[in-house]
Formats: C-alpha cells, structure tokens, sequence
C-alpha cells in the first residue's frame, strides 16, 4: 500500500493538480474560501475528478496544527523517496545533469527554498545527509510550494561517499566557499555536476570541500561576508543554466 501524506498551502496543493492530479487523493477546503484563488483549486480538482472537502477552520487546525494552511489541504500519495541507488540509476538516462547537495543544512525553510529553485533549474535530485541535517517535513514542504511533490530529496548515510560514487559516475562535484580562489563563472558548469553548499554559518565541512574537484565563489559588491544558502543555490543554479543556453 502506497504512503499517504498531506499537503497545505494555495501553491503546494495548485502545482500537484497542475503536474500530477493523479497522485491527489482529495482536496481539503475551509467552508468560508469561496475567493477566485480557492475557487481555482476546486475547479481544477473537479476538471481532474478530484474529491472536494469542505471542512470547518476547527477540523482544519486539528488536521494540520498551528500552520499557515490558508485554508487549503490535500491527501495525496507520497513521492517515493529516492535512495543513494536510485540517484545512480537515475544517472543512466540524464543528460549533463544537475544535482544540489547540501552539507548540513539544518534550517528547514531554507531546504524548501532550495527544492524550489531547484526544481525550477531542472535539477535531477537534492541530495542531503541523515543526520544533523534538515529532512523532508510540513514546513519544507510548505516552503517550497509543490517542488517536494516532484524533486526527489535523496537522504544519505555519508554525504561524502555519496559526492565519491557520483565522480566515479563521471560527475564534477563543485564546492561553494567565500573565500575560493575561482568565481562560477569562471569554472565550466555545462557537463554533469553536483553543486554543494554548506550549513548555515559554518560552510562546508573541510572533508567534504577535499573531495570537490572545484570550489567556486559567488561575486559579491557589497558589505555582507556571505549569502542565505538558499540564496547562493539559487545563484549557482541559475550559472550553470546561463552557461548551459550560452552553449
């Protein structure tokens, strides 16, 4: 029997109708939201023929806790999770991939702000460590408004090993650091690689940055010493989808 789970927020429950209607199992809707933005939702379940619950605000916060639901839900079937040997099979038939690893990234709402650009740039998976480490929940997926639904986040037991076996599968793993002697724009993202970036505050752990074939900086004008890891993936990202329509 598949895994059930449930999902909250307009854009959450929207880009799941929209990509995968088939995975809805019913749409949860506060009975006071008869606005155009709810109103969408329940016209694109009916167009699916998704089931439709109205519920009341009380049954709503018992379902979901104290969250910023916005008065819309859904039951859905959960994205299988992708092991360390799913990562490598899927490398089989990507081309140039991209993969985002984070190395410790505990904040859970900077780990939904990266599964969203990265879903937006095309990247194959995200990649993050089991431990000390922030994991798949309610709030990342709230954050990243439906990428959860559709980028696998690959929950690993040793990231490093992991960074070994995608070079050994013929990928550059690029580091991210301040203080690295190279911009990004200076380093060819256009092949496959795994952009890594580090933990808030602390970066990337001096073994993980050893088994980087490159680290790279982003430029940086202005006064602050470092960027929102959430923020410096998106930059990386959107490099390597420059320098990719440039070629």
């Amino acid at each position: 029997m598949k895994a059930t789970q449930t999902i909250y927020g307009m854009h959450a429950v929207r880009a799941l109708l929209e990509r995968h209607p088939e995975r809805v199992l019913s749409v949860l809707l506060a009975e006071r939201r008869e606005d155009p933005r709810a109103r969408a939702i329940e016209e694109l379940a009916q167009r699916h023929r998704r089931p439709v619950k109205r519920l009341s605000a009380d049954a709503l916060k018992h379902l979901l806790g104290e969250v910023t639901h916005q008065g819309v839900a859904a039951e859905i079937t959960a994205l299988a999770p992708w092991t360390e040997d799913d990562l490598l099979g899927a490398l089989a038939t990507a081309r140039a991939p991209i993969i985002l690893a984070l190395d410790g990234v505990q904040d859970p709402h900077n780990l939904g702000a990266c599964l969203r650009t990265a879903d937006a740039c095309g990247a194959l998976a995200v990649v993050v460590p089991k431990d000390r480490a922030a994991q798949l929940n309610p709030t990342v997926r709230k954050v990243a408004t439906g990428a959860a639904e559709t980028t696998p986040v690959v929950s690993v037991t040793n990231l490093v090993r992991t960074l070994k076996l995608l070079k050994d599968a013929g990928l550059w793993v690029v580091g991210a650091d301040a203080q690295a002697d190279k911009e990004a724009r200076q380093v060819d993202l256009t092949s496959g690689i795994v952009l890594v970036l580090g933990a808030e505050g602390s970066g990337l752990r001096h073994l993980t940055q050893a088994n980087c074939d490159h680290m790279v900086r982003l430029p940086q004008r202005g006064s602050v010493e470092s960027l929102n890891v959430s923020v410096a993936a998106g930059m990386l990202l959107y490099e390597a989808l420059r320098q990719r329509d440039g070629k």
